[in-house]
């Protein structure tokens, strides 16, 4: 598998998580990360995000979309 779909699979798998822990549907929820940069920092930050655990990725998800203004209801 190459390495751009690697980035795209675990994009999705953070995608997915993300609507399911903040009860959203998964076009919200990708809106919403793409919007507050949080997809934009998955893919510059792959090589490190992706060695954390799930939890902590969508921690960081979350922290970046709250520092560009983003807040779930």
């Amino acid at each position: 598998m190459s390495e751009e779909r690697k980035q795209i699979n675990y994009a999705v798998v953070c995608v997915n998580e993300f609507a399911r822990r903040y009860n959203l549907k998964i076009k919200e929820a990708f809106q919403f990360l793409f919007q507050y940069k949080a997809i934009e920092f998955l893919k510059e930050n792959y090589d490190i995000e992706h060695t954390l655990s799930l939890d902590d990725a969508l921690d960081d998800m979350l922290m970046i979309c709250r520092k560009n203004g983003g807040m779930l209801v």
